[in-house]
């Protein structure tokens, strides 16, 4: 049993079925992230942008975990409420290169937070391509996300 089977023993977690919402602005990277979760011989060369949502169904270990990879185009956006329910954890992705949508990005992600079917579910905020020579920093992007992130942080 390796290391990571044991923490999720450890959890009570092992053996489980997990539904993971992926969201965030279009063109942040969402698609491209859970290609790159997939075992090598499984992942697409080419990426499309999602139009609605997609499901994937990635296996670690002895953890099965539904992705919902949503759309981030605005007249998409409302379908991500409808998904929060069976939510058992939330990837929220910005891309760190999108200066002039960062804003924006952070009003959606604050309006997600507010949700009262997120309340104790756990999100990741995903800065994504770091890579690029234009990207945020970590503590101005975190700056830029501001209030919605403490609030979460605090159990707000």
């Amino acid at each position: 049993m390796g290391l990571f089977d044991k923490l999720l023993s450890f959890l009570g977690v092992s053996g489980k079925k997990v539904n993971v919402l992926v969201v965030g602005l279009d063109n942040s990277g969402k698609t491209t992230i859970i290609e790159r979760l997939k075992p090598r011989p499984k992942q697409s060369a080419e990426v499309a942008p999602t139009v609605g949502f997609s499901v994937d169904e990635l296996q670690k270990g002895s953890l099965t975990f539904t992705v919902f990879d949503m759309s981030g185009a605005g007249r998409y956006r409302t379908l991500w409420e409808q998904y929060y329910r069976e939510a058992d954890a939330v990837i929220f992705v910005v891309d760190s290169a999108d200066k002039l949508r960062m804003v924006v990005a952070r009003d959606e992600m604050e309006h997600m937070l507010a949700h009262h079917n997120l309340r104790k579910v756990p999100v990741l905020f995903f800065a994504n391509k770091k890579d690029l020579a234009v990207a945020m920093p970590p503590v101005e992007i975190a700056q830029v996300a501001g209030e919605g992130g403490e609030r979460y942080s605090k159990g707000g």
